[in-house]
């Protein structure tokens, strides 16, 4: 089911049996697989792949060269760079058939992943987190958290609207107070 208003490339190749929400854009040479919902508000760039059984939360954009494999789910608002990399099994073999093998990887609310990096299947992007372009993500991310390198750790914290946070953990843009509690950090108030 296609809504009205989404927009689906010439060259984009949509199969039978998925969702694409409103206002949705599908650009060129972008192929969603079978079993896939886009939410509504949704921008694919350039040659993303995204399917079978994954799932893309209203407002969310991924770039251009990137491919969403099954077992994915991006909640609201989340930005996958260009070229972001989401694995798909653990211990992959050419001679070895492992279909069975993939990981779930959930992305929450709001989170960035930057250009080039890569998330290991299995693991939990927290909600409002921040990966830096080039980065390998090997772990469970925190809310908040501001990851780099390789493997990806946790080089200080962002707020809701991307900012990294001061000593203070108050948003520098908007005023938004955080609390940090045990490695955690939690929003307070704006």
């Amino acid at each position: 089911m296609i809504h009205s208003t989404a927009f689906i490339h010439e060259s984009a190749y949509v199969d039978d049996l998925t969702e694409i929400g409103e206002g949705t854009k599908v650009w060129h040479f972008v192929h969603v697989l079978a079993h896939t919902k886009i939410g509504a508000n949704c921008v694919l760039g350039q040659n993303v792949m995204a399917g079978p059984y994954v799932t893309i939360g209203d407002g969310c954009k991924v770039q251009n060269n990137v491919a969403l494999y099954k077992g994915v789910t991006l909640e609201r608002d989340v930005f996958c760079g260009p070229s972001c990399v989401f694995t798909n099994v653990l211990t992959p073999r050419a001679h070895i058939e492992r279909k069975d093998e993939f990981g779930e990887t959930l992305v929450k609310q709001g989170a960035t992943i930057g250009a080039n990096a890569t998330i290991v299947c299995g693991h939990t992007l927290g909600a409002f987190c921040m990966i830096a372009a080039g980065a390998v993500v090997t772990r469970d991310v925190p809310d908040y958290a501001l990851m780099a390198g390789i493997p990806a750790r946790r080089i200080g914290w962002v707020s809701r609207a991307g900012d990294r946070l001061g000593e203070d953990l108050i948003c520098p843009r908007t005023g938004e107070r955080y609390a940090e509690t045990n490695d955690t950090l939690i929003f307070i108030e704006e």
